[in-house]
């Protein structure tokens, strides 16, 4: 079985398994007891490995990488989330039932199964360690010759071995790769950089860092996606250059793939590579500075966040440096949802503007806000529109526009309907938040946003880079000049050729351009 979807093909399935072989010749040498014991651990492990296989299926379309048994089972209740968000709660329990049902009958019926097979190879040894012996004979000639089936398939095939040594080998290293990161983090350019040294070109301004969901890469330049979401960038472009505003925009490469948006969003602030849960759960029980972190500890900056995704607790505020969070019950929405997505954007922004950008900080303070919107959400169905802003209320005006929207379950089923709708989503987030800033706006407002990832692989193509646009926006021009250095691309679409740093990279080179001065902290 392989373990991505695009090689699932009949030549997969006609192989000679090297260890199917191994283990009808140590069957046939076994008196009963031992052979029916091997067997049903055998029949067990091809199980597990069969799970394994259909896991890195679902990871690999999903978010771009293999499953790792060591970190991410605990992604397993966040898929359930995003299917009850999607599907409704009684479609997720059927399918979660389902679920445990196959992965239980599959254990039990591949044990019985080499058990039923062992017992047939003992009834007949002769003819089972002839068909053995030419299998064998069959399989090295085939290796040593390199035969091939129709795709350039090897007839001799050892991928089970071969999974079993990458699992092993990934269980190793993410161990390794735990202790090192570890090491890493408390390494920090800045982290012991006074706090009067820090971000002192933007003291004054208002600072809004802002992320939109899986705005990607593809959006820009995927041949479906980006000629509408290339119109909104260009139209918005001239509606905020009318209003005095003026971009610069550039490539990150994102951490993160097809969703775990949380990793790009610490690796953009953190200036740490945080790939996995495990890096995640290092660096925000770490005191490594966020660029979040950093306006606060200026001490001339309130700090706000507004998370409408987030409806639980959210213990990360204290790493990201927010004195105040809103989260989706906080925000006075009483209107549908949109799949996943708690409300639209745009009510997002309105509440934003009305309980924290309007109201100046009673203590003379500057501002920077934190961000993330939701309506790009996978499944992008349904979608809102925009409707007149002195009109969103308390987001009951969405109820006909969600009613009228399409069906999660259709769109999820249609490859081009999700890349049409994926491009869709991007042009009303992005419309949703240059319109925001078009209209409440002022001289002292600098917005970054930027993608957390690329969306998933049926929508960005197998191959999809991992890069997302980020754009710096602002009317005082000296904001831009600080990053002139930069090469990026005026306006919101940010040129093929424009410089692709990591994600990573881009704390620090912030932090620099904005007047922060280096003072490293080694441990």
């Amino acid at each position: 079985m392989p373990n991505t979807v695009v090689d699932v093909g009949p030549a997969k399935f006609v192989r000679l398994p090297s260890e199917g072989i191994i283990a009808a010749a140590v069957a046939l040498a076994l008196p009963r007891r031992p052979r029916i014991v091997l067997a049903s651990v055998f029949g067990v492990v091809l199980g597990a490995l069969t799970l394994i296989n259909a896991l890195d299926m679902g990871f690999k379309q999903y978010l771009g990488r293999s499953f790792n048994a060591i970190l991410d089972w605990s992604l397993l209740g966040d898929a359930e989330s995003y299917l009850e968000d999607t599907m409704g709660r009684t479609a997720t329990l059927a399918v979660s039932v389902g679920a445990v049902v196959l992965v239980l009958l599959l254990f039990v019926l591949l044990a019985l199964a080499t058990v039923r097979l062992s017992n047939l190879l003992a009834r007949h040894p002769g003819r089972a360690t002839r068909g053995t012996l030419i299998a064998g004979v069959v399989w090295i000639t085939c290796s040593s010759f390199g035969v091939q089936l129709a795709g350039g398939v090897p007839l001799a095939a050892d991928s089970t071995a071969t999974t079993l040594e990458i699992k092993a080998r990934q269980v190793k290293d993410t161990l390794h790769d735990e202790a090192e990161f570890q090491k890493v983090a408390k390494v920090d350019a800045f982290g012991n950089t006074p706090p009067d040294q820090l971000l002192t070109s933007l003291r004054g301004k208002d600072v809004v860092f802002t992320f939109i969901e899986s705005y990607g890469r593809s959006a820009i330049e995927d041949p479906i996606e980006a000629p509408g979401v290339d119109n909104t960038l260009a139209v918005r472009t001239q509606a905020l250059a009318k209003a005095g505003f003026h971009a610069k925009s550039g490539w990150l490469t994102s951490a993160t793939y097809g969703g775990s948006s949380w990793l790009g969003h610490s690796t953009t602030m953190s200036g740490l590579w945080v790939s996995n849960q495990q890096r995640y759960r290092t660096v925000m029980a770490s005191d490594h500075l966020s660029i979040t972190k950093a306006f606060q500890k200026t001490g001339d900056f309130d700090t706000v966040g507004v998370m409408p995704g987030i409806q639980k607790g959210w213990p990360e505020q204290s790493y990201y440096g927010l004195d105040k969070v809103y989260n989706a019950f906080q925000l006075g929405y009483k209107g549908p949802k949109f799949s996943w997505s708690t409300m639209p954007d745009q009510y997002a922004l309105q509440q934003f503007q009305d309980r924290v950008h309007s109201k100046k900080p009673a203590d003379g303070k500057s501002r920077m806000s934190f961000v993330i919107l939701t309506s790009s959400h996978q499944p992008w169905a349904p979608i809102p529109k925009m409707v007149p802003w002195d009109q969103l209320g308390d987001g009951s005006i969405f109820n006909a526009i969600q009613k009228a929207g399409n069906k999660a379950s259709d769109v999820i089923a249609d490859t081009t309907k999700s890349r049409q709708e994926y491009g869709k989503s991007v042009q009303y987030s992005v419309t949703a938040l240059t319109e925001w800033l078009e209209r409440y706006g002022n001289d002292n407002t600098v917005l970054v946003f930027l993608g957390d990832h690329q969306p998933i692989a049926r929508v960005s193509g197998n191959h999809a880079s991992r890069d997302v646009p980020i754009s710096i926006v602002a009317k005082d021009p000296k904001v831009l000049d600080a990053i002139d250095s930069w090469n990026w691309t005026d306006g919101l679409r940010p040129a093929h050729n424009a410089p692709v740093w990591k994600m990573s990279a881009f704390r620090d080179k912030f932090l620099t351009a904005y007047g922060s001065t280096p003072h490293p902290k080694t441990n």
